[in-house]
């Protein structure tokens, strides 16, 4: 029987399924080509412009076009920081497979050692890692010539401060991000930053750039900054206070130079101080700009302000005369004392053998808000405008908390807390007509406009009273510039420690010169001289001699004293507050 039917009759091969099967198979199937479909219109019409960006980002990279940091420049245009052409040296930690000898020479290069190249790419997790930042462009040179796979360059910028360790405190330095963190580039990061630019292009696998895409955005640099500074004088202060401070074995000093005339701050040393070139392993003494930051009591120097009120209130003239013997007084339960006994004393001989007794006697006589008045007119108790960080306030308590023996000792100095910067400000009262003038660390073309403080008669007395505490017959003789007449006060103060003074002292001289038309204010201030000596008309007035000449050499000012100077007869300097 089998052999009279057909192959596919076979009973055996028949496969009985219902017809909606076959159908539901080609639906699947239809269905499954409109998704195919769908897929592909989402893909390339609706997505296109989403997945072109993404294939991009796996080559295209946006490179930063960093913009050149602006120039600090002196008053007379000498360059105190300037940017260099630099490379950031970095790598690719897959990549980096170089020969022995090339890592041995790529680490020498860097100035590393080989294990500290080996740790930085060990961590293949990381797509890139710096090597090295601010590396200069000769040795950029060199390590590219090494042809080390996995190894690129960047190109940034390193700055550089020809002036080094003589204006640290006054330029500051950079990061290797080229962003200000002391000094000038702090405080006008803004100005001397620019704006960087951008630019797209193609990499390949390896990060080699193969094409590029255009310019995104132009860089724009920073701005030119000319500072009030003047190169040359702020070299006579620096090396002035350092011989200084070797000679005396002190622990630190601060000097600052003003004119006269604009308020601006010719020159301003610290030292302890860096080369901001190079600033390994700094120190927090290093980095304290004590013109400006540090504050200390002024002694002696206070005591022309206190004269100041004394002669505005008219109860005294210069010519009065104030009793100081036996060289003591009693306040309550203290006593005050002079370094001599003076006896009777003009105000004028108060001032100029800078007696203590004397100027509390008068201070006594004085309301204390007068006297608080004063102190704040010309700046004390207030953090100077400088556009400076980290200047200070000092310290001036309310005058309605003053007790006696507090009015009294504030009248020379003590208790009473100012930075060398604050001082150096307030005798530019004297150097004028009676009125004070704002500062600047900004060159200026115009005179400064003064605030009005004390009448230009009263001011013309206490400025020949300082003349003459700078004379042979004063504290501070040793102040004394050939060819100049000079002004100015000694201060000497002990230090405090744990809210007690201690046998540790600060020396200051602050004056001006010439005084028949002034045109500079020079503050010093030598802190713990350890040599012998330790009062201001020993230690500072002859850092104020040596500067305030040179500097005036420097302006070229003419003399108005004889070029031979007053001879100081031997045994004349005598020790004084």
């Amino acid at each position: 029987m089998s052999r009279g039917l057909p192959f596919a009759s076979n009973p055996l091969l028949q496969v009985r399924l219902p017809a909606f099967r076959s159908r539901l198979v080609m639906l699947l199937v239809a269905c499954a080509f409109l998704a195919l479909a769908a897929r592909a219109v989402y893909l390339q019409v609706l997505s296109n412009e989403f997945l072109q960006r993404q294939g991009e980002v796996r080559y295209g990279r946006t490179l930063e076009l960093p913009a050149s940091r602006g120039k600090l420049l002196d008053r007379n245009g000498v360059v105190l920081a300037a940017s260099l052409p630099a490379r950031a040296i970095w790598a690719y930690p897959e990549d980096f497979k170089p020969t022995q000898s090339q890592l041995t020479e790529l680490a020498r290069l860097l100035q590393m050692p080989e294990r500290t190249i080996t740790k930085l790419v060990a961590n293949q997790e990381k797509t890139f890692v710096y090597l090295k930042r601010q590396v200069e462009a000769s040795v950029a040179v060199q390590i590219e010539e090494l042809g080390i796979a996995g190894v690129h360059q960047r190109k940034e910028y390193k700055r550089y401060y020809p002036e080094a360790d003589a204006l640290a405190h006054v330029v500051g330095f950079t990061n290797v991000e080229d962003t200000g963190q002391e000094g000038m580039e702090l405080s006008r990061d803004s100005v001397l930053a620019g704006k960087p630019g951008s630019r797209r292009v193609i990499r390949d696998g390896r990060g080699r750039t193969i094409e590029s895409l255009g310019m995104l955005s132009e860089p724009h640099d920073g701005r030119d900054l000319y500072l009030s500074i003047d190169s040359k004088i702020q070299y006579h202060a620096f090396s002035a206070l350092r011989d200084a401070i070797a000679e005396h074995k002190a622990k630190a000093g601060a000097v600052v130079v003003l004119d006269v005339r604009s308020g601006e701050v010719l020159a301003l040393a610290n030292l302890p101080t860096y080369d901001p070139n190079s600033r390994r392993q700094l120190s927090g003494a290093q980095l304290r700009n004590r013109v400006i930051t540090d504050t200390f009591e002024p002694g002696s120097t206070l005591k022309p302000f206190t004269t100041l009120v004394a002669l505005e209130s008219g109860k005294f003239t210069p010519q009065s005369m104030i009793e100081t013997a036996p060289g003591r007084m009693t306040v309550g339960k203290h006593t005050i004392s002079d370094v001599h006994a003076y006896g009777a004393l003009t105000v004028e001989q108060v001032l100029q053998k800078s007696s203590n007794v004397g100027t509390a006697k008068m201070a006594l006589t004085m309301p204390p808000q007068k006297m608080w008045e004063m102190y704040s007119a010309v700046g004390f108790g207030q953090a100077p405008d400088i556009g400076f960080p980290g200047a200070v306030a000092g310290r001036l308590r309310p005058y309605k908390k003053w007790r006696p023996i507090e009015q009294a000792t504030m009248s020379y100095g003590h208790g009473i807390s100012v930075s060398l910067l604050q001082l150096a400000r307030a005798y530019t009262l004297f150097a004028r007509d009676g009125d004070i003038v704002p500062l600047s660390m900004m060159r200026t073309n115009e005179p400064a406009q003064g605030v009005p403080v004390v009448s230009a008669r009263t001011n013309q007395a206490v400025r020949n009273m300082l003349e003459l505490a700078a004379s042979a017959s004063g504290t501070a003789p040793l102040a004394q510039v050939p060819g100049y007449r000079v002004a100015g006060k000694t201060g000497t103060a002990h230090k405090q420690e744990g809210g007690r003074y201690v046998n540790k002292y600060i020396s200051s001289f602050v004056g001006f010169a010439p005084v028949s038309d002034p045109r500079l204010v020079v503050a010093v201030m030598i802190d713990e001289p350890s040599a012998g000596k330790h009062y201001g008309g020993l230690v500072a007035a002859p850092v104020f001699s040596r500067i305030v000449g040179d500097a005036l050499r420097t302006l070229r000012v003419s003399p108005d004293a004889p070029l031979t100077g007053q001879m100081i007869p031997a045994g004349a300097v005598r020790e004084g507050m």
